[in-house]
């Protein structure tokens, strides 16, 4: 591993719809059960995309099931954001809820800037091209960042 792996990440974004569920569901496919992950949006008023539904599935992670929830939502349900050692926030909105919400906890709290798909592209196939590289981005971070998958099939 590139540096210390962490036992939880939450990865959020402005409506976990699109980055964050992406994220989520690749940490959980490269890195199974060695950390405990989650997602969460500054907002939560859409549902999953079906464009990050559709590249992740190329990957074999499946999203189908991502019901979209937002910080207020996750405190109301009782997750401690403070239960997490690593935040990643993928968009500059969800990174200064992140950091006003930990500000009085020890938790790690990283910016990546990845690329907001949603509204690129006037064909489906521009728009996939956009949605792959959003999840390529993802792949790149997280690998640099927590070292090879450690998770593999034949899939």
């Amino acid at each position: 591993m590139t540096q210390d792996f962490p036992s939880s990440v939450l990865f959020c974004c402005d409506h976990n719809a699109i980055r964050s569920p992406m994220a989520e569901g690749l940490m959980k496919k490269f890195y199974g059960h060695s950390a405990y992950v989650q997602s969460v949006g500054v907002h939560n008023d859409l549902e999953i995309d079906g464009f990050a539904i559709a590249v992740c599935a190329e990957m074999g992670v499946e999203l189908e099931s991502h019901r979209s929830r937002s910080f207020d939502e996750m405190e109301q349900w009782g997750d401690d954001l403070s239960g997490f050692d690593l935040i990643i926030a993928l968009s500059p909105a969800s990174l200064r809820r992140a950091q006003e919400l930990t500000r009085h906890f020890h938790v790690e709290v990283e910016h990546w800037q990845i690329l907001d798909p949603s509204g690129i592209g006037n064909t489906r196939e521009a728009k996939l091209d956009a949605y792959r590289q959003t999840r390529d981005m993802l792949v790149k971070r997280m690998q640099d960042r927590f070292g090879p998958p450690t998770e593999t099939d034949d899939a």
